[in-house]
């Protein structure tokens, strides 16, 4: 798959500009604040049809206009494939595939399927749950639909059950047959969440743990561990009891919606115990990881997006990600860097054909 040309309008700082893009490799370089991760950010949203760096759709808009525009063309399996994004102030956005809008926006989840690298992943170590868990769902909805539906199902159910818990507190009742109800629907829903999440992270691991090793020239020990609270209950056991604690919170306090990843080096948190580079490296085997996945599950390589990543590496796992970089098993890639002159004698060394736009 390859992404042979984006146009942007009134996107961020990016008033309107357009470039044509080299099959391999592809750099952004220039000063801070002139636009390189949006050019990158713009890419991301052709694919998740939302920006990666900023969930609040409108504030993508230029300051100075009412909407903005991203138009991307693709090869993919020797099809042509336009992609537009769109969004007016006070309206809805809108995504289109060769001029056809999307009925539903996780329609288009997976159709182009891509992987950034970028310092904003350190909120996978340094933030919470949360932010682990969308990472893990991110890539398993890439390409399991169900997956997505039930997500989807789990989430609006548990805003009801937690309404349900607030209306019994305000009102000072309590229905046990209605809330059996929304307990039947969590447990199924849950229950298919965790089964997939557990054997997605059975597969993903070994991959994770292969990629930090060719990052660290196996010299450091990482893990990677699910923990979930319906490893050793089920999903009713734990609503039973819990239910005092629930009502007492007015809030659904276990569940899928709780799970987590465990990141550990040398049997220690790594956010505690890992230096900035075996942290860097750590994030970096991650992506690599739901590069590889995405992969073998779409059939096609995806994009990857390096977004600043040579700061805060140094020189050996720099080149040990080049090394990798430079194998067959990456497409279409694109590097955001503020120091031209480094870019290019990285880039050089990967034997790759390239294009470096100057902003």
């Amino acid at each position: 798959m390859i992404l042979q040309r984006i146009s942007l309008l009134n996107y961020k700082n990016l008033e309107s500009v357009s470039f044509d893009f080299n099959d391999k490799i592809n750099c952004f370089v220039g000063n801070n604040g002139v636009g390189k991760t949006n050019v990158l950010d713009a890419i991301y949203h052709l694919s998740y049809g939302k920006s990666y760096f900023n969930p609040i759709a409108s504030q993508n808009i230029n300051h100075d206009s009412d909407f903005f525009v991203i138009d991307g063309e693709y090869l993919k399996s020797e099809r042509h494939e336009k992609i537009v994004v769109s969004l007016k102030r006070q309206q809805k956005k809108v995504i289109k595939r060769n001029g056809k809008n999307y009925d539903r926006f996780s329609d288009h989840v997976g159709f182009l399927p891509l992987v950034i690298i970028s310092p904003a992943d350190n909120d996978l170590i340094s933030e919470g749950s949360e932010t682990r868990r969308k990472f893990i769902d991110s890539i398993i909805s890439q390409s399991n639909k169900a997956y997505l539906t039930t997500l989807i199902k789990y989430n609006k159910t548990l805003s009801q059950r937690n309404s349900l818990l607030k209306y019994f507190a305000s009102n000072n009742t309590f229905n046990a047959d209605t809330l059996a109800v929304y307990n039947e629907q969590l447990s199924e829903f849950g229950q298919t969440i965790h089964e997939t999440r557990k054997e997605f992270i059975h597969v993903f691991t070994p991959i994770f743990l292969e990629k930090y090793s060719e990052l660290s020239n196996n010299n450091e020990n990482v893990t990677l561990d699910y923990k979930s609270q319906l490893h050793d209950m089920t999903f009713q056991a734990l609503l039973a009891g819990n239910l005092q604690k629930d009502k007492i919170l007015q809030y659904t306090s276990v569940g899928t919606h709780k799970d987590d990843l465990v990141f550990g080096i040398s049997e220690h948190p790594i956010k505690k115990f890992g230096s900035q580079g075996q942290q860097k490296s750590f994030l970096i085997a991650l992506k690599l990881a739901q590069f590889d996945f995405l992969k073998q599950q779409a059939g096609i390589k995806p994009l990857l997006l390096l977004d600043d990543i040579f700061d805060k590496l140094d020189e050996n796992r720099v080149s040990q990600l080049i090394r990798l970089v430079n194998k067959d098993e990456f497409g279409q890639i694109f590097i955001s860097d503020t120091h031209a002159e480094r870019t290019e004698n990285i880039i050089q060394k990967t034997n790759k054909s390239y294009q470096i736009f100057k902003l």
